[in-house]
């Protein structure tokens, strides 16, 4: 008998112990392209994770297109087509516990049938509010028939002063991006922000912009950030724990950047949709490596978005240097606004922000806010050109939807124009996002 084969061979072959991984490892990567091919990982809002919507790249419908480019040349179009149009803005609000109610109000002062609207929770606030929110959302059948409102499923633990607060932004705008194809701006408001225009005031006043700009104050001067923000490293535990508390602040420090300059400002924005399919995508890199960055830095909010788009050659040109909010500021260094109150009133209106910001919960200056400003009366939406229902018995106008491209603008729209037309001077521009 020929016995000139290797016999280690044999035994390889004669040993199973191999199957059960190769088979499993087999199973594994067909499961994978069964759900690429059929979007097993593209989970409706409903879900309770992003899993891998905001980097699925490549559409299903489009399999000729090249990872982002293609994506890019439907969101050219898409630019294109939302120009001839009315804008549309998407909205996040967020609260923690106790602040569903706060919530509701807002979203209803600030609800238009064009705009979306995504409401987050944190982890403090108890699973009995979350779901009081969801159930209101859920009631509500103007919110129903539009299918333009959803409350995040997925509860994100938010440090004050740290990164998760970037963190959480960046996964409501995926989704924002994921669930609607046409609006034009992002905005970001807090249980305690409230506005001080109607929403057909804002968009009527926005119709003429060009709608590449981004409403972002910023400054390269930090001044005494760089020593107390800046150079410091601290622990948002946020990202590790399941209970909120305080950073922790690292004996560590380190020096400032060479390869960008960093910037700072308000943490309130209004960001263009192109602007924030880049900081999701990241296609240069540039805003991965300044994420990374900012996890360790004190109050990322103030200082992210605003550093990412001034080192942003595509984009440093876009900014306009406001948060579109009225502030009431502490003494110096200004880090805590004001609660602001009736005797505000005046001086909100004269400055034509469409925002403010803090307010105490059901403090007078909102009911005086809704009767003189937006029209409104408790429960119900805040009046525009789409509202065509009848007024009597205290019914809300806004239980019958009309044309939601007719606006009926008031005095708050006469306010921001003329804020708008001071932005835009050239005075004004010419101090932004300075190199």
């Amino acid at each position: 008998m020929r016995r000139n084969g290797n016999p280690h061979l044999g035994r390889a072959f004669s040993d199973k112990r191999w199957l059960l991984p190769f088979l499993s490892s087999l199973l594994v990567s067909f499961t994978l392209a069964l759900a690429a091919a059929f979007g097993l990982f593209s989970s409706s809002y409903g879900g309770d994770s992003l899993s891998l919507d905001f980097i699925s790249f490549a559409s299903s419908e489009d399999s000729t297109g090249s990872f982002v480019e293609s994506d890019l040349r439907k969101s050219l179009e898409r630019y294109r087509v939302s120009k001839l149009e009315a804008p549309r803005i998407a909205y996040l609000i967020s609260g923690t516990k106790g602040d569903s109610q706060r919530i509701k109000r807002t979203l209803l002062a600030i609800y238009h049938p064009r705009n979306q609207y995504l409401l987050h929770m944190d982890l403090e606030a108890p699973p009995r509010e979350r779901l009081e929110l969801t159930m209101f959302v859920k009631g509500d059948p103007t919110f129903r028939e539009v299918n333009n409102v959803r409350v995040m499923a997925q509860a994100n633990l938010v440090t004050y002063k740290g990164s998760t607060m970037v963190a959480s932004t960046l996964q409501a705008i995926a989704i924002l991006l994921k669930e609607s194809a046409y609006w034009d701006w992002f905005i970001n408001l807090s249980a305690s922000d409230y506005p001080l225009v109607t929403q057909d005031d804002l968009l009527h006043a926005l119709s003429p912009l060009p709608r590449d700009l981004n409403f972002i104050e910023h400054t390269q001067n930090i001044g005494w950030k760089e020593n107390k923000r800046a150079k410091p490293i601290i622990i948002d535990p946020g990202l590790y724990l399941s209970k909120k508390s305080d950073i922790f602040w690292s004996n560590s420090r380190r020096e400032l950047p060479t390869s960008f300059k960093l910037f700072t400002g308000s943490a309130w924005v209004m960001l263009t949709r192109s602007f924030l399919e880049y900081c999701i995508w990241g296609w240069d890199n540039l805003p991965r490596t300044l994420l990374m960055y900012y996890t360790n830095f004190i109050s990322s909010a103030e200082g992210y978005f605003h550093t990412v788009i001034c080192n942003s050659p595509a984009f440093r040109n876009t900014t306009v240097s406001h948060d579109l909010h009225y502030i009431d500021w502490d003494n110096p260094p200004k880090q805590h606004p004001l609660s602001l109150s009736i005797k505000d009133f005046d001086k909100m209106v004269k400055s034509g922000a469409p925002f403010a910001r803090k307010f105490e919960k059901d403090d007078p200056i909102l009911d005086k806010i809704d009767k003189e400003l937006l029209g409104r009366v408790d429960g119900q939406f805040a009046r525009g050109g789409w509202c065509t229902g009848s007024q009597e018995d205290g019914s809300d106008p806004c239980s019958a939807r009309g044309n939601d491209s007719a606006f009926l603008p008031g005095p708050g729209a006469e306010r921001l124009q003329l804020v708008f037309q001071k932005l835009l001077s050239e005075d004004f521009l010419g101090r932004n996002c300075s190199l």
